[in-house]
């Protein structure tokens, strides 16, 4: 199972360089709401999901010059997701409930147990193909009808009949079948050139 992206050897090296803000922003920008959806999933409140999501990425930014693929079975993604997963561990684990996070992540997070968490590791499966479905769908529905992306998103995500779907729509059901089925492959297609980008 995926955890996170695997992130291609170009965007490393880029990360590497601490002056690159072009290639750390294109990294934060797939990387942080997967971090942040992941912490509120576990429990964290809006405001410490949002600093662990910049602990972690400090974290790697203070790491990353240290990384390196010794082989082929060296993947950066699980190297990325063992720091995420023990960054929540510890923050939901030693703090108390109510006590504001603040201050930067030690790199002790780089160093923790290897041991996988299996709850924080399939959330990070999860919210990865979230974020790669809302990325994609922001493209796709620039790109379409309004009313080719509406048919979709009433037959696919709110569950609405083709039927009920043509009649609020004023379509015929085959247009409705085809708006969906349109959407639903060029959403393959971009999640495929997402991930594609990312290795």
């Amino acid at each position: 199972m995926a955890e996170f992206p695997e992130t291609r050897d170009s965007l490393i090296v880029q990360v590497k360089d601490p002056s690159n803000r072009t290639a750390w922003e294109e990294f934060a920008e797939v990387y942080r709401p997967i971090i942040y959806r992941i912490a509120i999933t576990r429990g964290m409140q809006e405001a410490d999901a949002q600093d662990l999501a910049q602990q972690v990425l400090m974290a790697v930014a203070a790491a990353i010059g240290r990384w390196e693929r010794n082989d082929e079975g060296t993947r950066f993604r699980n190297w990325l997701s063992r720091i995420t997963r023990n960054a929540i561990v510890k923050a939901l684990t030693r703090r108390p409930k109510d006590q504001a996070v603040g201050g930067m992540l030690s790199l002790d997070l780089l160093d923790e147990s290897r041991d996988a968490d299996p709850e924080t590791t399939e959330l990070i499966a999860l919210e990865y193909r979230r974020e790669l479905y809302l990325r994609a769908s922001a493209i796709v529905r620039r790109d379409v009808n309004p009313e080719t992306w509406q048919a979709f998103e009433m037959t696919v995500l709110d569950s609405v009949s083709i039927e009920d779907a043509a009649t609020r729509l004023k379509k015929s059901m085959g247009t409705v079948y085809a708006a969906r089925s349109r959407v639903m492959l060029r959403l393959r297609e971009a999640i495929r050139d997402l991930e594609e980008s990312t290795q």
